[in-house]
């Protein structure tokens, strides 16, 4: 590959069957209309359903599979050890996160910020993992 890729969008998926090719469209999609070059990432953290059948014959695509579940933290780190992009931007697999927002992202950067972060403030979570996440943790 000859041309230097823009963007790098790396996606961790735990058992998201159902949610893979519509979240690869609609990455694919607002990537497209920013007409900038690209590359998607999905990492499979060893899901138990079909997510990394529904992953196949999607273009463009590189594909990261566990061999068991890691972890989202372990996801990221790889599928962004791998990202060739300038700007490489996360998302969720969970289609909590609207791929059209890439482009508010990349208008911030524009705007001379190194990092700029998006904020799930109207979150779809199960009770257990709304739950967790106000558990204070400690060490």
């Amino acid at each position: 590959m000859n041309e230097k890729l823009y963007i790098s969008v790396v996606v961790p998926l735990y058992n998201e069957e159902g949610n893979v090719r519509e979240l690869h469209q609609r990455i694919k999609d607002a990537c497209q209309n920013l007409g900038k070059s690209f590359e998607i990432i999905f990492v499979d953290d060893g899901s138990t359903d079909g997510t990394a059948k529904d992953c196949e014959g999607l273009t463009p695509l590189r594909l990261i599979k566990f061999r068991k579940n890691f972890g989202q933290t372990a996801a990221f780190d790889a599928g962004i050890k791998i990202a060739m992009g300038e700007i490489v931007i996360t998302l969720d697999g969970d289609l909590q996160n609207d791929p059209a927002d890439i482009g508010l992202l990349l208008e911030e950067m524009d705007k001379g910020f190194d990092v700029v972060s998006g904020w799930r403030w109207q979150r779809k979570d199960t009770f257990m993992k709304k739950y967790i996440l106000k558990v204070p943790f400690r060490i």
